[in-house]
């Protein structure tokens, strides 16, 4: 595994984690509670929670998300390739070809950290009265990853876990969305549906305004 800020951001996470996991203590002061934050002005809070998770599962998913599109994102060999079914799949650069070593982590930095702060925006506006909520996890950061992604390099295959089959990166996107928006409707799952969509929506923002000519590309590519 090389030593980027992808490698660092888990091994953090991980720790911090990992070390909360039997310490209340320690994961109430990083959980993300809107209604606290209004009231005591704790503002970490807003990036406090991206590094602790519920259990090993939680933690294990995240993490393995970010890694796998992080380094995609980060180091992928650009080109153009036939899929298994004869598709065309074309692949851009990572970052860290398309903006230099240093300049690629950093921006994948602050996709990363911005985009789990993002994620807060709509659950803190919903649940800033709502003593009863509380949150925690990467996820809307890894949302922000993932669709920083989709949107450079729609037409990778995605594979949704139980099913072996890759789905088209401009496919999975938006059936993504439709998932997740029906989900926070419904209501119900102790899953932040909300933050999700918000980190997905940044994800998709951060790379059209660091680079509009991505947004272009990922029309002509579809249409």
């Amino acid at each position: 595994m090389d030593f980027t800020v992808l490698t660092v951001i888990i091994a953090i996470t991980s720790i911090i984690s990992i070390s909360a996991f039997k310490n209340q203590e320690k994961l109430y002061r990083f959980l993300f509670i809107p209604s606290h934050i209004q009231e005591t002005k704790e503002y970490y809070r807003f990036f406090s929670h991206i590094f602790i998770h519920a259990d090993f599962g939680h933690l294990i998913f995240n993490m393995l998300s970010l890694y796998f599109l992080g380094s995609f994102m980060l180091d992928a060999q650009g080109g153009t390739y036939i899929g298994g079914s004869g598709e065309l799949i074309v692949i851009q650069d990572g970052w860290m070809q398309e903006y230099g070593y240093i300049i690629g982590q950093i921006m994948f930095g602050l996709l990363y950290f911005a985009g789990g702060l993002f994620a807060t925006i709509i659950p803190y506006i919903r649940n800033k009265n709502n003593p009863n909520y509380c949150s925690l996890g990467a996820s809307g950061a890894v949302s922000a990853v993932i669709f920083a992604a989709i949107l450079w390099n729609p037409t990778m295959k995605l594979n949704i876990m139980f099913i072996p089959i890759g789905i088209p990166a401009y496919i999975f996107g938006p059936l993504y969305i439709a998932y997740e928006i029906y989900m926070d409707k419904r209501g119900g799952t102790g899953i932040a549906h909300d933050a999700h969509l918000g980190g997905a929506i940044f994800g998709v923002l951060f790379v059209l305004f660091t680079n509009i000519e991505v947004g272009k590309r990922f029309l002509e590519l579809i249409f």
